[in-house]
């Protein structure tokens, strides 16, 4: 049922925005942390990512990491990541799922993940999701 249930629109300026992180120049890990208004947070590791989520609140996350394949090649994935911790709102949880699906297909975003505790958010946690699209 959650994949058809819209709770909010996606806004025209977050879409636009993906759209340039998307094609971004910049070599380094970078990440926009949604709530109500996008935070772009710029050269950002996945342990410092996780610091800056609250722990019991929902969060959309959507990250360009530098992902250095076993045989040496570099790539720059980008990746969607729905924190939902334990113990937040029911209320805050029913709408993030909600609008997840919605903000992926908006976003043309293939690679997404959960979390539901923020100290899962690790480089290798992420590096082994990672490893099943290559």
């Amino acid at each position: 049922m959650s994949e058809s249930l819209v709770v909010c629109d996606v806004a025209e300026d977050l879409v636009e925005k993906l759209r340039r992180f998307r094609f971004r120049r910049e070599t380094n890990n970078a990440a926009i942390i949604s709530k109500l208004k996008p935070l772009p947070t710029k050269g950002i590791s996945p342990d410092e990512l996780k610091d800056e989520l609250p722990e019991r609140q929902p969060r959309f996350i959507v990250y360009s990491y530098k992902y250095e394949h076993e045989d040496g090649r570099v790539s720059y994935p980008l990746c969607f990541i729905f924190s939902s911790p334990v113990g937040c709102k029911p209320e805050q949880q029913m709408m993030y799922a909600g609008s997840k699906n919605k903000l992926v297909q908006t976003a043309e975003l293939t690679k997404v993940f959960e979390i539901r505790n923020t100290e899962d958010l690790t480089e290798e946690w992420l590096r082994e999701k990672l490893g099943y699209f290559h």
